[in-house]
């Protein structure tokens, strides 16, 4: 199988998490993780404030690249970059490629769990695609939702134990309105135990449940050796 991770940040931490978890659901089978990254992506959009034509035209060109490359499922990693992907998605399935955004389960579940959703970034760029795509699961479920936002600012390029105490600081000022936790970016997971300790509230991140539906996509092809 070969799965094709699409990154616009090189977050080391972020990195070793996907493919530890991409080894774990495929153990004892086949895979080839390919990864493409274009840092320039997210550098864009943060200093624009949102994802420019340009932006998705060198994301498309990942994703272009990948399908070249033979990749069999894109999974797309930044969720700065939701809305190209929620778009790229049903053409690339069209094309008999499997699509999985890291984030999408991760909604998902957060809505099932609460209906007062936190929702905590460390860059704007990615509040609110993923509080639309959380409106988005509860349009499906008929589920009403609150989402409360926070923005960690300062955190992004922080070291581990930095990071994970901005993270902590800025939650605790919306726990008390908040069910659930979503930490909106795939870099933040690693502080995932650490938040929810700290809050007493459950937290949701996306690497293990993007990394489940890479899997549930690859089922779906039937191609597992």
């Amino acid at each position: 199988m070969k799965v094709a991770a699409i990154y616009t940040s090189t977050t080391p931490e972020l990195i070793q998490m996907v493919d530890a978890y991409l080894q774990k659901h495929f153990e004892g089978e086949e895979l080839t993780i390919m990864k493409y990254s274009d840092p320039g992506i997210l550098k864009e959009a943060i200093e624009s404030g949102y994802v420019t034509p340009g932006c998705a035209r060198r994301l498309m060109d990942l994703y272009e690249k990948a399908c070249a490359d033979g990749a069999q499922i894109l999974f797309n990693i930044c969720s700065s970059v939701g809305d190209v992907a929620k778009l790229a998605k049903p053409l690339y399935e069209m094309t008999g490629v499997k699509f999985v955004r890291i984030d999408e389960d991760m909604a998902k579940a957060a809505v099932e769990a609460g209906p007062r959703i936190g929702v905590l970034a460390t860059l704007p760029t990615t509040l609110e695609p993923t509080k639309r795509l959380i409106r988005e699961c509860a349009d499906r479920t008929g589920k009403k939702i609150e989402i409360i936002d926070a923005l960690a600012e300062g955190a992004f390029g922080l070291d581990q134990e930095q990071f994970r105490e901005k993270l902590i600081q800025t939650a605790e000022k919306i726990k008390d309105r908040i069910d659930v936790l979503v930490l909106a970016q795939g870099s933040m997971a690693y502080a995932e135990e650490a938040v929810s300790r700290a809050l007493g509230v459950q937290v949701f991140s996306s690497i293990k449940y993007g990394t489940a539906a890479v899997k549930k996509a690859a089922e779906s092809l039937g191609d597992l050796q």
